[in-house]
């Protein structure tokens, strides 16, 4: 079959590999789609995992084969649908043990069977979705989705990311009513500021692009303002925006925006890291007195999250626990995620799918990769 495979730094190759071989308990799936996500980007730039892999996550595809024994999960906790040969299927690649110390605290994304990739095209499992088949594992069977005949598999395959953007918004303390920042307008912002309006939150959308920010008003945006325009500092926002903010949510990694949000958040204010993914000294808090070497571009001021009673937080990943609940969203078109989807790329230009993914022009938003023929 057919599959891009990494091979090292900015290294994607269209090689020839075999198809996966399932053993019992597993499925075998010929991919339709799979999104190009950061995530995947981060690692094919910065080298982050040794090649070869095959990446590819936010996968939707048509099970082909299924082992022996059909399919089955030892945890009782999980629920799986019957599947059959021919269904069509979005795919998670990530699913929590549900029993240890992080998934007792709902913080699933630390759980160690959770970090384990359940879905491989082959080499070490990285999601396999760039490629034309993969094998999905037992423990994470639990997270296939069929996708109703009505929806494509585009918008299956837009599950993975959409869960990320619920399990952040329910980490956030919010009522009806409530004004919330959603710095940064591209897919993932789009889907914070319609989920958000569709909860009565008041959206405040901010992105350097005007495409964007007219975008975000039919996503349910209240107010919209160029990114840098509406400073909390100098006062001078635009007649009618809101400075003191429920919640704000940094859908881009800037830490200007951070500092920004921490000062138009109200007291008992949140403001939720949802892009900072990249480990760098530059995202580290540190005194002016200390004695390390001064790489840092961030400052916090430690009294504004005391006395003032704010909360800094973080949301990574996905909460399996959501799937039924996004998958409703998504396939009522609730949160019509056809509307994101501006670009899709045969297999064989996978690396330029991700190019533009890195370098976004005005009219691209979410970027698929389409491996059936």
């Amino acid at each position: 079959m057919r599959a891009v495979v990494y091979r090292g730094v900015n290294d994607l190759r269209l090689e020839i590999v075999p198809v996966p071989r399932i053993g019992v308990n597993e499925l075998l799936v010929k991919v339709a789609v799979c999104g190009v996500c950061p995530t995947d980007i981060k690692k094919i730039q910065h080298g982050l995992v040794p090649p070869p892999r095959i990446f590819g996550h936010e996968t939707a595809g048509t099970i082909v084969k299924i082992g022996a024994s059909g399919y089955k999960t030892q945890n009782s906790k999980f629920k799986i649908q019957n599947l059959k040969v021919g269904d069509r299927v979005a795919l998670h690649h990530h699913v929590p043990c549900l029993d240890c110390h992080s998934c007792r605290h709902r913080a699933f994304a630390q759980c160690e069977t959770y970090k384990r990739t359940g879905i491989t095209a082959g080499f070490e499992p990285a999601g396999g979705g760039y490629a034309e088949f993969v094998r999905v594992m037992p423990f994470v069977l639990p997270g296939v989705v069929k996708i109703p005949a009505k929806n494509s598999f585009a918008e299956g395959a837009m599950l993975e990311p959409v869960n990320t953007v619920l399990k952040a918004v329910r980490r956030l303390n919010l009522l009806p009513g409530d004004a919330v920042l959603v710095a940064g307008q591209g897919p993932i912002g789009l889907m914070f500021t319609r989920i958000l309006q569709l909860q009565g939150i008041r959206v405040l959308a901010t992105d350097l692009l005007e495409s964007r920010l007219k975008l975000a008003k039919k996503f349910g945006a209240k107010w919209t303002v160029r990114a840098g325009s509406a400073r909390c500092a100098d006062r001078t926002p635009q007649r009618g925006v809101p400075t003191n903010l429920d919640a704000a949510i940094i859908a881009v990694p800037s830490d200007d925006a951070v500092s920004e949000a921490l000062q138009l958040v109200r007291g008992a204010g949140q403001v939720l890291l949802f892009a900072h993914t990249k480990r760098t000294a530059k995202s580290k808090v540190q005194s002016p007195k200390s004695k390390l070497p001064q790489r840092t571009v961030f400052s916090l001021d430690l009294a504004s999250i005391c006395l003032d009673e704010k909360d800094l937080i973080g949301s990574y990943s996905s909460d399996f626990t959501l799937q039924t609940e996004v998958a409703r969203l998504v396939f009522s078109r609730r949160l019509d995620v056809r509307q994101l989807i501006t670009h899709t790329f045969p297999l064989e230009q996978t690396a330029a799918a991700v190019t533009l993914a890195v370098r976004p022009t005005k009219d691209s938003l979410k970027i698929l990769v389409r491996s059936d023929t």
